[in-house]
């Protein structure tokens, strides 16, 4: 993939933004050739705004690009591609960042063999840390591990059959959300046994960074990470049963589900 092709987002909102910030900091794609299109009320007051290009013409933005990323309301994804698809030829690679939108429905609306990927990152695209996974229609296959190795620039990526997106944007996308309030909650019982509220909440969030890097750089179980902190009759063992006792475990998988038959509808 050249740094030097165009590639258009359609909706820089959170995640659109974080996405374009996150492939500039890769230093593999320049601000320059990076165009996002926002409704005119919402467009920025510089134009070149962080070095990319914003406007509000969807129509033009497709045309100049070779990669066009829609990452808009799944409610408006239809008539955002009623609006573009006459632009959209067979040299262009689509992906789609709408929850709930299926690759035939897009294929439907433009009415081209085109290549259509479906993307699921979370947020944390824009610090380079993103969970993203990926599936793509035939016309995708050749370019599958291209827009992986684009996705791997800010984070990493999976590719998975399309049927798994609703559990990846569950899991993925929305466990930002879970895990940070999993990393609130206990930085307010930090702050309960004697911290500050930012003293608390650096040693939550450090040390949840650490259980997860432990898990990647070691592919060990969680389980076997905690058995190495759990002693008879310690400390560890009496936070964890209460926890349990109290539906921590039961609570995630619960919120998992519930977002997940969320996104299937």
């Amino acid at each position: 993939m050249s740094s030097n092709q165009k590639i258009a987002i359609i909706g820089g909102g959170n995640i659109g933004m974080s996405l374009a910030e996150g492939m500039v900091a890769s230093e593999h794609f320049k601000a320059e050739n990076i165009i996002i299109t926002r409704k005119k009320s919402e467009l920025p007051a510089n134009l070149r705004e962080g070095g990319f290009y914003f406007q509000s013409d969807n129509v033009d933005a497709v045309r100049k690009a070779h990669i066009v990323i829609f990452t808009i309301l799944p409610q408006i994804m239809p008539d955002i591609l009623k609006e573009v698809r006459n632009e959209i030829t067979n040299d262009k690679i689509i992906i789609s960042v709408a929850a709930g939108v299926k690759i035939k429905t897009i294929a439907e609306i433009i009415g081209k063999e085109v290549p259509i990927i479906r993307a699921m990152p979370n947020t944390a695209i824009k610090i380079r840390e993103s969970m993203t996974c990926i599936a793509g229609n035939d016309h995708a296959e050749t370019y599958l591990e291209e827009i992986k190795s684009m996705f791997d620039m800010v984070g990493v990526t999976l590719i998975i059959e399309e049927e798994l997106i609703p559990s990846a944007t569950a899991l993925g996308s929305c466990g930002i959300a879970f895990f940070l309030r999993s990393i609130r909650a206990a930085s307010q019982g930090g702050t309960q046994i004697g911290f500050h509220a930012e003293e608390a909440q650096l040693i939550a969030a450090q040390t949840a960074k650490g259980a997860a890097q432990l898990l990647l750089l070691s592919h060990s179980h969680p389980e076997d990470e905690i058995d190495k902190v759990t002693t008879p009759r310690g400390i560890t063992i009496a936070g964890l049963n209460e926890m349990e006792h109290n539906g921590f475990s039961s609570a995630l998988i619960k919120g998992i589900v519930k977002s997940y038959d969320k996104s299937k509808k």
